[in-house]
């Protein structure tokens, strides 16, 4: 089942967030960069203010009342230039997170949240949805390829006191799609 995350939810949305996170960095990136990255970015309090953000949209896939992925959608406009050069249309919707846990994995369960995401986005009236993902992680790339994403331009990411390379993916979206 997909659904939008609540307030209930940001705990064990958090700890998903901590164990997923990790498995797209590069393996040379240093744990103590992730670990700030995931006290900052993804802990319980960072969770409750994204869902308090009207722009924002938490999605979570869920088996029997356990979150087993999750995504957010990023409404409005790029604040960077290299992402703006690279995404075509707007407005526009960032795919910010797209996380599985391992044990999801090949079951469907990325496949049903970016669908869901998808009709999301299109019902919120964008022309396009677009996402970062390290230029290393071929696995993820593949997955967004096949989700019919494309290449669109560079833009970097920065993790502690490395700055990481990341494609900038894009993907049109049809006005007559199913709402959520």
């Amino acid at each position: 089942m997909i659904r939008a995350a609540t307030a209930a939810d940001v705990d064990e949305l958090a700890a998903v967030a901590a164990a997923t996170f990790p498995l797209a960095c590069p393996p040379e990136s240093d744990p103590a960069d992730v670990a700030a990255f995931v006290a900052t970015h993804l802990s319980p309090q960072a969770f409750r203010d994204y869902l308090r953000d009207p722009d924002r949209i938490v999605l979570i896939a869920c088996e029997e009342q356990r979150i087993l992925g999750y995504t957010m959608l990023i409404r409005g406009e790029p604040d960077d230039p290299d992402v703006q050069s690279a995404v075509p249309l707007r407005p526009t919707v960032e795919l910010s997170k797209m996380y599985t846990a391992p044990e999801a994995h090949g079951r469907g369960v990325a496949a049903a949240l970016m669908s869901h995401a998808l009709r999301h986005c299109t019902a919120l009236g964008a022309a396009c949805v677009w996402l970062g993902v390290n230029q290393d992680n071929a696995r993820a790339q593949r997955f967004y390829a096949k989700s019919g994403f494309e290449i669109a331009g560079t833009k970097t990411f920065q993790l502690g006191n490395n700055v990481e390379n990341d494609y900038v993916m894009v993907r049109g979206l049809s006005p007559t799609a199913p709402r959520p």
